[in-house]
């Protein structure tokens, strides 16, 4: 059985197709009852409540102050694919207005749970490739979001690598193999490596226990190590900057999360600028829009985060010039 398939019988299993048929009469507002946002975390509440406060703070400047105008459910999957259903059928169950998800598994199964509540993804790559949305322009449907498009900047990412590791021969590739997002930017992220001369090695993991073997697998054969941005990934960050530490491996990242971490770079889109920019999408559902007319738009801000602490612990002196074009260093 492919992951592919895997992931169709797992999102399927509480009968999403039931749950999405349900007439829309069942959401409409009751009487003198607060508007609920249903929040579905990747992580923990600790590891995203810099995320949390940027989509708060902006709702509240939007005139939705939670506890007063609206209430807000938050659920937390710690990086565990088996809560993405669990949760989203939670908020069928609690009726709530707008479920807000990110993450490319956990926003298809929202998706599969239920056709009717709006859904809001504050991240997810290549929404039209994975199924999500038809078009970006007229996604269709009860979804709509920020796509972060990460697999288009595997590339910049491995040349910054090369920077960091003049002498780079071979990179290994941490991927959770169950995540289509991930998936596609393994072969983006091996893609470029062939194009650079490099050799690499995937690492292919599913859950926590398959990070040591991982690593223990590519023990003195690669010279870096490039992760892709997943809810396990995130889920375990510590423990993997751990081990990429103890084997003297570079770490490149998409995220600043993983560099405050204990990582050494990170490229990619400015987090906390999705979230908030997600709130305007509830904000207008909330309102009345319909989330299929509403574009799903890409990243406006990105961030390059160097960690000097990790650097100097890994013996790597890093270019000026890279340095010099770094949005924050870390020390």
């Amino acid at each position: 059985m492919t992951a592919k398939m895997k992931r169709r019988d797992f999102i399927t299993l509480l009968g999403g197709a039931a749950v999405a048929g349900w007439p829309l009469a069942a959401w409409a507002q009751q009487p003198g009852k607060l508007r609920t946002i249903g929040f579905s975390g990747l992580s923990t509440r600790s590891a995203e409540s810099e995320l949390v406060a940027a989509f708060t703070q902006r709702l509240r400047e939007l005139g939705w102050i939670e506890g007063r105008t609206i209430t807000i459910e938050y659920r937390w999957s710690e990086g565990r694919a088996e809560r993405f259903v669990q949760i989203a059928a939670e908020f069928v169950r609690l009726k709530v207005d707008v479920i807000v998800t990110s993450g490319t598994p956990q926003v298809l199964a929202a998706k599969q749970t239920t056709s009717v509540i709006p859904i809001v993804f504050a991240r997810t790559g290549d929404p039209v490739a994975n199924g999500i949305v038809a078009s970006l322009a007229r996604p269709g449907g009860n979804v709509t979001g920020m796509s972060v498009q990460s697999d288009e900047l595997a590339g910049k990412r491995i040349e910054i690598l090369r920077e960091v590791v003049p002498s780079l021969r071979r990179v290994a590739i941490l991927a959770n193999v169950d995540n289509p997002l991930s998936v596609l930017e393994l072969g983006e992220v091996q893609a470029a490596a062939r194009t650079l001369g490099l050799e690499f090695d995937a690492l292919e993991i599913r859950r926590a226990e398959d990070i040591v073997p991982a690593f223990e697998a590519i023990k003195g054969r690669a010279e870096a190590l490039y992760v892709c941005p997943d809810g396990l990934v995130d889920a375990n960050k510590i423990r993997i900057n751990t081990l990429a530490l103890g084997a003297r491996l570079p770490t490149m990242y998409a995220y600043r999360e993983y560099v405050e971490a204990g990582g050494l770079i990170s490229y990619g889109a400015n987090l906390p600028d999705l979230y908030r920019r997600s709130a305007d999408y509830v904000d207008k559902i909330l309102r009345g829009a319909k989330p299929g007319d509403l574009p799903v738009e890409q990243p406006t801000k990105f961030d390059f985060i160097i960690n000097l602490t990790t650097a100097k612990a890994l013996g790597i002196e890093l270019p000026p010039t890279l340095l010099a074009h770094a949005n924050e260093v870390i020390e």
